[in-house]
C-alpha cells in the first residue's frame, strides 16, 4: 500500500478526502508535535467541523458515495455512506466539537492527540465498508483511548491495561471472526439495497465471534466490566470523550450485520435491568452514570435484534440523544471533580450554593436520559419500546419500562440530589470554567431542541434511516403514562428516603461480574505464584543433593583410590585413555561403513 501511495501521490489525496474520519485522524497526529496549546485546540475543534462537511457533502450523493482501494490484493473499502452511517457520524463530529469545547482549559498535549485519533478512528470505523477496513479503527480507536484512561492518574493505569488487553482481545475476536466469515463469502459487508442492515446469520461460526467482538464493545452482560472499570477512572475530560464513541462504534457494528437477530432483543433487555441494581448502592457518580450507560445501551441492542424500521429508527435517534445526555451529565460530574476534588456521593451536597449553573445543566441531562417530556429521550426511547409492543414482546416491553424507572430513580434523581442537594457537605467552590459552562448548555439546548415539539424531533427524525416511517411522540397516552411511570419513581425514592431504608452510601468500590477476576482471579494468580514459589524451592533442593549424591559416587568409581581404579595398572589416566581408544574405534568403524 505505501508503494502505491509513494507512485502515485493522487491516490494519496483520495484516500485523504475519501472518509471523513481520515481528517480527523491527521489532525491528531499533527497536534503530538505542535508546542502551542491554541493550535492544537483550534485543531481539536476545527476537524470535527470539517469532517462533518464532507458527510454532508457525501451524503448529497449517496449512490456514489463509495471508494475503495487495492492493496495486497485485497480491496479496502475506505468509504460508505447510506442513512445509517450517515447519522453516526453527524453524531460523532457533533460530539467531537463539544468535546472540544469543553476541554479548552486543558493544556495537555498528549489527550489532545489522543482524543482526535480516537475520534477519527470512530468516525472512520462508521464510514468503512469492508470488515478488513474495520478492524484497522477498531484496534486504532483501542489503541489511541487508552491515554484517556491513563490520564486519569496513577490509580487509573491498572485500568487502563485492563481496558486495553479486553479491546485487543475485541479486535482480534474481530478479525478470527471476517476471517472464518470471509472464507466463503466476501470482506465487504455492504449488502443489500439502501436501507437493508442485518445480514450475518448466528448459524455461521465467524458471525458468533464477530457478535461477541462487538458484545464486549457494547457491554453485553458479562463483558460490560470495562466501562465501570476505566471510566470513572479517566480523566475529566477523557470521560466525556470516551463515553460518546467506543461502545457507539460497536452499536453501529451490530446494527449494520445483526439486525433482526432474535437474542439481542433479549440480551438487550437484560442489558437495561441490571444496571440499575448496582447503580443504586454505587457511591461514585461516576460509576453511577457508567452503569447507566450500559442501561442506555441495553435499550439500543434491544431495537437492533427487534429490528424493524420503528425500532431502528429509535435506535438511531436514541443514539444521538443519548451521546448528547450522556455527555452532559458526564461533563456535570467532571466539573464537579475538578472543583471538588471527588465524585463521591457521600462527600458531596450542597454544591447547588457554589456551582448553580453546573446544577442547572445536570438537571437538563437527568430530566434528558429519564425521558421527561419535552426532553430529548422522550422522543426517541418511546420509538424501541412501542416496536416492542407492536410485536408483542410483551415481558421484553416490561421489562424496559422498568428500566425506565429505574435509570430515573439512579440517573434522573440520585445523582444530581447526592452531588448538589442532599446534606451540605459545607464545601464552597467556585463555578465550572467558562468553557464547560458553554459545553454544557449548548449539549442542554440540545436535550431541548430534539424533543422541542414544533420542529425539533422533526428535524432528528428526518435524519434517521427509514424517514417516511413517522412516529408521533407526542400524544395524550404517551404523556401521561410516561409522567405517570415518572413520578412513580420520585415516589418511590422520597418514601425510602422518608423512612430511611434507602441504601446508604458507602465509601467502597462494588464489584459484579469483575470480582470473578478481580478478586477470585487475583486469589488464584496469588496462589499459583506461592505453590510455585514452594515447589521451585523444594526442587533446588531436591537437585542440590542429587548432584552432590551424584558427584560423590562418581568421585568413589573413578578416582585414583575408587571402584574402577582397583587392579588397574595406572587408574584415572588408563581409563581416560581407554574411553578415547573406544571411541576412536567407533568413529573409524562407522566410517568404513
Amino acid at each position: 500500500m505505501i508503494d502505491l501511495i509513494f507512485k502515485n501521490p493522487e491516490v494519496l489525496a483520495d484516500m485523504f478526502f475519501s472518509n471523513p474520519g481520515f481528517i480527523i485522524i491527521f489532525a491528531g497526529f499533527l497536534c503530538a508535535f505542535l508546542p502551542r496549546n491554541e493550535a492544537r485546540k483550534f485543531l481539536v475543534g476545527a476537524a470535527p467541523i470539517a469532517a462533518a462537511f464532507l458527510v454532508w457533502r457525501a451524503a448529497g450523493d449517496m449512490d456514489g458515495a463509495r471508494r475503495a482501494i487495492e492493496a495486497g490484493g485485497n480491496e479496502f473499502v475506505l468509504m460508505r455512506i447510506d442513512r445509517l452511517s450517515m447519522i453516526w457520524g453527524y453524531v460523532f463530529c457533533l460530539a467531537g466539537v463539544l468535546n472540544a469545547i469543553y476541554a479548552l482549559h486543558e493544556k495537555c498535549r498528549i489527550t489532545d492527540s489522543s482524543a482526535l485519533i480516537y475520534m477519527g478512528a470512530a468516525v472512520a470505523g462508521v464510514f468503512a465498508g469492508d470488515f478488513l477496513t474495520l478492524f484497522i479503527f477498531w484496534e486504532l480507536a483501542a489503541l489511541s483511548s487508552v491515554f484517556l484512561v491513563w490520564k486519569g492518574g496513577e490509580n487509573a493505569f491498572p485500568a487502563g491495561v485492563r481496558y486495553l488487553a479486553i479491546h485487543i482481545l475485541s479486535g482480534v475476536l474481530l478479525l478470527a471472526g471476517a476471517v472464518i466469515y470471509a472464507r466463503s463469502k466476501e470482506w465487504d459487508f455492504t449488502f443489500g439495497e439502501a436501507g437493508e442492515y442485518g445480514f450475518l446469520s448466528l448459524q455461521d461460526p465467524g458471525a458468533v465471534l464477530l457478535m461477541i467482538a462487538m458484545g464486549i464493545k457494547c457491554g453485553f452482560p458479562f463483558l460490560h466490566n470495562w466501562i465501570q472499570d476505566a471510566y470513572p477512572k479517566a480523566s475529566v475530560t477523557g470521560t466525556v470523550i470516551l463515553s460518546a464513541f467506543t461502545t457507539k462504534l460497536a452499536l453501529y457494528a451490530l446494527a449494520r450485520t445483526f439486525a433482526g437477530e432474535d437474542i439481542l432483543i433479549y440480551i438487550g433487555a437484560i442489558m437495561t435491568c441490571f444496571p440499575v441494581f448496582f447503580a443504586v448502592i454505587e457511591n461514585d457518580l461516576r460509576r453511577v452514570l457508567s452503569y447507566s450507560l450500559n442501561n442506555q445501551l441495553g435499550f439500543m441492542v434491544c431495537g437492533i435484534g427487534l429490528g424493524t424500521e420503528l425500532a431502528m429508527n429509535g435506535v438511531a435517534a436514541h443514539l444521538a440523544a443519548d451521546v448528547i445526555f450522556k455527555g452532559l451529565l458526564f461533563m456535570s460530574m467532571g466539573a464537579v471533580l475538578m472543583r471538588v476534588g471527588t465524585a463521591k456521593a457521600s462527600e458531596l451536597g450542597g454544591l447547588f450554593r457554589s456551582m448553580p449553573y453546573t446544577t442547572i445543566f445536570c438537571l437538563i441531562g437527568a430530566g434528558s436520559i429519564a425521558a421527561f417530556p419535552l426532553l430529548s429521550a422522550f422522543v426517541t426511547k418511546s420509538m424501541i419500546i412501542a416496536s416492542a409492543m407492536n410485536q408483542h414482546e410483551y415481558i421484553v416491553m416490561g421489562m424496559l419500562l422498568f428500566a425506565s424507572a429505574g435509570v430515573m430513580e439512579h440517573s434522573g434523581i440520585k445523582v444530581p440530589y447526592f452531588a448538589f442537594f442532599s446534606h451540605d457537605s459545607g464545601k464552597r467552590v467556585k463555578e465550572a470554567p467558562w468553557n464547560m459552562l458553554v459545553a454544557m448548555g449548548l449539549a442542554s439546548l440540545l436535550c431541548v431542541f430534539f424533543a422541542f415539539p414544533w420542529g425539533g424531533y422533526q428535524f432528528l427524525y428526518s435524519l434517521l434511516p427509514f424517514p417516511e416511517n413517522y412516529y408521533a411522540p407526542y400524544t395524550g397516552n404517551h404523556v401521561v403514562t410516561q409522567l405517570q411511570l415518572l413520578f412513580a419513581a420520585m415516589l418511590a425514592f422520597a418514601f425510602l428516603k422518608r423512612m430511611k431504608v434507602y441504601p446508604d452510601e458507602r465509601r467502597a468500590e462494588i464489584l459484579d461480574f469483575d470480582w470473578t477476576y478481580r478478586r477470585l482471579g487475583k486469589g488464584i494468580a496469588v496462589w499459583i505464584d506461592a505453590m510455585w514459589t514452594r515447589l521451585s524451592a523444594n526442587l533446588a533442593i531436591i537437585r542440590k543433593d542429587f548432584f552432590a549424591k551424584a558427584g560423590q559416587r562418581l568421585y568413589h568409581m573413578f578416582s585414583p583410590a575408587g571402584t574402577f581404579s582397583v587392579g588397574a595398572p595406572s587408574g584415572l589416566p588408563t581409563l581416560l585413555t581407554g574411553g578415547m581408544l573406544v571411541l576412536v574405534l567407533i568413529v573409524v568403524y562407522l566410517a568404513r561403513l
